[in-house]
């Protein structure tokens, strides 16, 4: 396969043609960061193989990858000897010295973890021990004092300091990765929403192709490409594809929607670097912290509401199969029932201002209503099992069969998949080595 023809930049409308069988020994499904990355690393690996990226958008890092909050985060929060803690360091390295090489800009803007009220404080140390033991580096707890010589306006009684977390425009990183898949000779197909895969008729004239390539992908505009394994990297729809490909339906996406606010420009002078709350293990989602953005903007959320629609980046977006999918699902029920006052607490401050403003209030005491704006939304694909469970670390897999055996499914990736994502793409292509011997 060849790559794009020169002078089209990645992510343009103009794609490779398909001839009547286009045949690639790997396509990558899903153009966001992590599938791109994967890609970029498969193709390095082997040079000598034809790689495809398979994406529905026009555009590529449209969805997570293009709607997250662009920290580089540093691995303080996940369970030690996870995969979340071991991917998250190794790629927030990894991404630093990409970013370096390829000239894309980033900020060492640090990160605090506040700690406002006197029974976070226990938990705030517990968070630096698990720090410690994650092996993030430059990690250190500090007093109110030093919490106002780094944000003057904040307040708090104590808080862990950590220097290296960091910003970027993962939009711009994800489309370097695929100018990188490219030039390696790599093929980007877009507006190709993959719907149906299966294993070829061997009886057929190009009996030797259908041997050497024995899937078959089409998309919904019944387009086909062979080829010989899948790795899926599909965000949202990973269950969704997971399922066409007669591999379990489990763990289950489950939409929820993050609203944030924005500082108006004139008061981004009160928030230097990242400002986070101490996570509640009582709540699912983290809470609402401060983030300072590339351009200059300072974005305060999110919340974390169920989304009705799985790219519903609007309050009123609506999808009924994807709503009925969702509701249908008895962990869904487990978990809200679970949650109910967290949850009906989240749906109240969707709808009203103030209420987000005073959460604000706790950390930066000065903010007032009339210093925000509601600003953009994203929907975190977030894997959940029928206990209701949120699946906390990633998730790799694959199925049995003719097809499922030739297939490697990316089931949870949720933050921080983009920090990580240069490492998780090496484990992708050492596991793809060894499942698909390539």
């Amino acid at each position: 396969g060849g790559g794009l023809p020169p002078g089209t930049a990645a992510g343009a409308s103009s794609r490779p043609c398909l001839s009547p069988c286009s045949t690639f020994d790997v396509a990558v499904v899903g153009a966001g960061i992590v599938g791109l990355a994967s890609a970029r690393e498969l193709v390095r690996r082997h040079p000598s193989l034809a790689f495809a990226v398979l994406e529905k958008e026009t555009e590529l890092a449209h969805h997570q990858s293009g709607h997250n909050s662009g920290v580089i985060h540093s691995g303080i929060y996940y369970k030690p000897g996870s995969l979340k803690a071991k991917l998250c360091v190794q790629g927030a390295a990894l991404c630093y010295e990409y970013c370096d090489q390829k000239g894309i800009p980033y900020k060492q803007c640090g990160k605090l973890i506040v700690a406002v009220e006197q029974d976070e404080i226990p938990r705030l140390k517990a968070l630096y021990e698990r720090g410690l033991q994650n092996n993030v580096r430059g990690l250190k707890l500090i007093g109110a004092k030093e919490i106002q010589a780094k944000e003057p306006f904040c307040r708090g009684l104590m808080a862990l300091d950590s220097p290296y977390t960091g910003i970027v425009n993962y939009k711009q990183v994800a489309q370097s990765y695929a100018e990188d898949f490219q030039e390696a000779g790599g093929t980007i197909l877009t507006d190709f929403e993959v719907t149906n895969m299966e294993m070829a008729k061997e009886s057929s004239s190009e009996s030797e192709d259908g041997l050497k390539y024995p899937v078959i992908v089409r998309n919904s505009k019944g387009e086909e490409i062979y080829c010989r394994h899948i790795v899926t990297c599909a965000g949202l729809y990973s269950d969704r594809l997971s399922e066409i490909s007669g591999c379990s339906p489990e763990p289950r996406i489950v939409p929820f929607r993050g609203d944030y606010l924005v500082l108006k420009p004139e008061k981004c002078y009160m928030v230097k670097g990242n400002i986070y709350p101490v996570p509640n293990p009582r709540f699912p989602f983290l809470g609402f912290h401060f983030t300072p953005r590339m351009d200059g903007s300072v974005w305060l959320g999110p919340n974390a509401v169920l989304a009705f629609k799985r790219e519903g980046y609007k309050l009123f977006d609506f999808s009924t199969g994807d709503f009925l999918d969702a509701v249908m699902y008895s962990g869904l029920w487990k978990l809200v029932l679970r949650n109910l006052s967290y949850g009906l607490s989240e749906m109240y401050r969707a709808c009203f201002l103030s209420a987000q403003v005073k959460q604000l209030q706790k950390f930066i005491p000065e903010v007032t209503i009339n210093d925000v704006l509601r600003g953009p939304s994203g929907v975190r694909a977030q894997a959940l099992d029928s206990d209701g469970n949120l699946v906390d670390d990633f998730v790799f897999d694959g199925g049995s069969g003719d097809i499922g055996s030739r297939i490697l499914h990316v089931r949870n990736a949720p933050s921080p998949a983009a920090t990580s994502s240069l490492a998780i793409a090496k484990m992708i292509a050492d596991e793809v080595k060894r499942r698909f011997e390539l």
